[in-house]
């Protein structure tokens, strides 16, 4: 159950003065035990001392039995002090005279038949599991007078004084501070419950009678709404008013920030194609809409309300910065490979020359070396003399090294001839071929074939990329689907299958070109990357 706002400030009250009261009591208790430790302490003190310099104690003590009249003053001196107990022990602390019968013939308590019992003494023990407060003095004889047989003796320590008196319990000093406390409290909570009501009533006078929890969700559905996601959000009327338009809906649209909420759909600066869709009279599903030198792509849902249509909301979602992370994600992906390839393939010849210097056959070391050099030579002459843009070389020299490490070939057509491209085009270029390659790979490894073809030229002012494998091929019934964003016939898992062929489809569409499939010894792929970009 939901508290009222009233309740939320009670609560919170009590709880403060719960704690205020807590930590009080605490106070209170650590301040009786200390009020008690200083009236007490002195006083037992001296008592203690007054018991062990007692003309009869001194005189008595020493003897053996003792008399049983000491314990009269033993009790006599107990309630003196209003102490617990009252202890005449022998040095060995062995107990001679106690106001506790039992005691007598027993042995003090450790914790003082440790202490040293030549001195006077006063603190805190721990007596019969009760936290008490004793003091201890040391008991003379009377000594020896002079002219006695064998001289005069000084006094000697006979025995010892402890007086002890019990801590009040937890209980006892509760009970005393209780009073105070239920007043102090019942005081809190009366102002309390006044105060809350009364800020209560004012806060929900100025916020139309809803409640803290009311009002914040209504922020929260709002600002999560407009601001929170990172899709653009149109909302449009039946009358085509815009009713919601967020941040990211006016940054994908390029509106100004004129257009905005209260004008209509006819109004905002777009293109033919976005008005039709935010004036649509039907649903629609993942429409894939080009704005400026964005890729986007829209769902349009209508709203209903007593079985009428009041409205329609249209997501937006940027499919650009996807395919950009895309592409990043793909050319690391490649990077990480490609070196993991050629740190196994260096590996191995490093440990073939580590054990030809190790026989000492240097002649043969050289040989390595200059196979290994001659070989690597090749690939890049025979990369760089036909494909002179230095990006997409790099690419294939790498692809190449990849493929090699799993049993494939990769060969360059007889007519592929690329000049250098400008950067962006190099980069699309790269990532159609890179992901073309990609697949080829893993389906002329998944067959058993040998070899991958690739042709690469500018023809009729667009790149051409042919990328042909050993593989299956490519099922005509399933040719439609293949370039689908999510299409994969292998299992699905974290990996992101399926995204290849969908971001070379994309690039080819922003560009103006296109990508097809068909079949001879097994899949060609065929991807045309205008030199210059398709006009908005």
């Amino acid at each position: 159950m939901r508290l009222t706002m009233a309740g939320q400030i009670l609560l919170l009250q009590v709880i403060v003065l719960l704690v205020v009261l807590a930590v009080a009591s605490v106070v209170s208790l650590r301040q009786s035990d200390a009020d008690f430790r200083a009236q007490r302490a002195a006083p037992l003190g001296a008592i203690a001392q007054d018991l062990a310099n007692l003309d009869v104690v001194r005189a008595q003590i020493a003897r053996r039995p003792v008399l049983a009249s000491l314990t009269a003053y033993a009790e006599q001196f107990r309630r003196r002090a209003d102490a617990t107990v009252v202890y005449l022990a022998d040095l060995d602390g062995t107990v001679l005279v106690s106001s506790e019968a039992q005691a007598v013939d027993r042995p003090l308590d450790d914790e003082i038949r440790n202490l040293d019992s030549q001195r006077s003494w006063s603190g805190d023990i721990t007596l019969a599991g009760q936290r008490s407060i004793a003091a201890m003095v040391p008991i003379f004889d009377t000594g020896t007078p002079a002219g006695s047989a064998g001289g005069a003796q000084p006094p000697q320590q006979v025995a010892v004084a402890v007086v002890v008196a019990a801590y009040p319990t937890l209980g006892e000093r509760a009970g005393e501070l209780l009073p105070d406390l239920i007043t102090f409290l019942g005081s809190g909570l009366a102002i309390g419950v006044a105060g809350s009501w009364l800020l209560a009533r004012l806060v929900k006078r100025r916020t139309r009678g809803l409640e803290p929890a009311d009002i914040a969700a209504l922020a929260d559905q709002r600002e999560a709404l407009l601001h929170a996601v990172r899709e653009g959000v149109v909302a449009v009327g039946a009358d085509g008013t815009i009713t919601v338009l967020n941040d990211s809906a006016r940054a994908l649209l390029a509106l100004g920030t004129t257009d905005g909420e209260g004008a209509t759909v006819d109004d905002l600066a777009v293109s033919e194609e976005v008005r039709e869709l935010l004036l649509g009279d039907a649903d629609v599903r993942d429409r894939v809409l080009v704005v400026g030198d964005r890729a986007l792509v829209a769902n349009r849902n209508r709203v209903r309300h007593a079985g009428r249509v009041v409205g329609a909301v249209t997501t937006l979602r940027d499919r650009t910065d996807l395919l950009a992370m895309q592409s990043e994600l793909t050319a690391r992906e490649s990077i990480t490979e490609t070196l993991r390839a050629q740190t196994h393939e260096f590996n191995n010849q490093l440990h073939i020359i580590s054990g030809l210097v190790q026989l000492e056959e240097y002649e043969e070391v050289s040989a390595i070396i200059g196979t290994i050099t001659r070989r690597r030579a090749e690939i890049n002459e025979r990369v760089t003399a036909v494909v002179h843009d230095p990006a997409v070389a790099a690419l294939l020299v790498a692809k190449m090294s990849l493929a090699a490490e799993r049993g494939v070939e990769i060969a360059l057509a007889a007519d592929t001839d690329l000049p250098a491209l400008d950067p962006d085009l190099s980069a699309d270029v790269g990532t159609v071929l890179g992901n073309l390659v990609d697949n080829a790979v893993d389906a002329t490894v998944s067959a058993g074939g040998p070899r991958i073809d690739v042709r690469l030229r500018v023809d009729d002012g667009a790149v051409a990329v042919q990328v042909a494998d050993t593989g299956a091929g490519v099922d005509p019934d399933l040719a439609p689907e293949i370039f689908r964003r999510g299409w994969s016939t292998k299992p699905s898992d974290a990996s992101g299958r399926g995204v290849g062929l969908a971001l070379v489809q994309v690039i080819c569409a922003r560009r103006g070109g296109h990508v097809s499939v068909h079949n001879q010894a097994g899949a060609v792929f065929t991807a045309a990357l205008p030199t210059m970009p398709r006009s908005e």
